[in-house]
């Protein structure tokens, strides 16, 4: 009775019909799979508590999807297309979230043809290594401090162009007008550059030249932020 319970209203003596232990058991693994790669992501990393439940409940979804469309090329398909009209009307992320969702789903992927073995040891060994990446905050500029942005305030009589190209010359490495902004109703320019510093201790004597270039108005100091939606 049980069984027929969760038989499909389609289904045929020719087709393999997924029994109920043998579907938990799946949906079981796929859920711990995907606690487990929730609390690596979380460990070194901001996240917010939507995507760590997306993420925890991810491969659980798509190993349920695989368990009804296997040996279905029909269905399979339509599915496809179905997960790419998802993509297109979810907010960019960054290049660890989409990493860590791709890794959730091959879980649930693995789980949902049959093979827990491999979709055990598959999130091991990515979430170990996950783990590890951020442990040793691989990929992280270790001269981080040396890049820094100056936003500069000019009244409009100076000419903008290589105006302090001789005092970056002396305390950079390499420089870049990035912005040129015109502010308080156009009489100054606010310009923004993206600038690495020779030597971090001489800060406070480059900003004292430029001080004495840009008429005592206001400069503003602060790192160079990676844009978290690019990859």
């Amino acid at each position: 009775m049980l069984e027929n319970l969760f038989r499909g209203l389609f289904d045929t003596d020719l087709t393999a019909v997924i029994s109920v232990t043998d579907f938990m058991l799946c949906l079981g693994f796929s859920l711990v799979l995907g606690l487990v790669m929730a609390f690596s992501y979380m460990y070194r990393t901001r996240y917010t508590k939507s995507f760590v439940i997306t993420l925890a409940l991810l491969p659980a979804v798509v190993c349920v999807v695989i368990m009804l469309v296997n040996g279905n090329v029909g269905t399979g398909v339509a599915v496809a297309g179905a997960f790419s009209l998802v993509r297109f009307r979810s907010v960019p992320g960054t290049a660890k979230e989409i990493c860590t969702l791709f890794l959730a789903m091959g879980a649930g992927l693995i789980a949902g043809m049959g093979y827990l073995g491999f979709a055990v040891l598959f999130t091991l060994v990515m979430c170990m290594m996950f783990v590890l990446y951020n442990r040793l905050d691989f990929g992280t500029k270790k001269n981080s401090e040396t890049f820094k942005t100056f936003t500069i305030t000019i009244p409009e009589d100076l000419d903008y162009s290589g105006i302090f190209d001789d005092i970056f010359a002396e305390f950079t490495f390499s420089h870049d007008l990035v912005r040129v902004k015109s502010t308080n109703m156009g009489s100054m320019f606010r310009l923004t550059y993206n600038v690495m510093l020779r030597d971090t201790s001489r800060e406070k004597e480059m900003i004292d030249k430029i001080r004495c270039r840009n008429g005592n108005l206001e400069i503003t100091v602060s790192k160079q932020e990676t844009v978290g939606t690019e990859l």
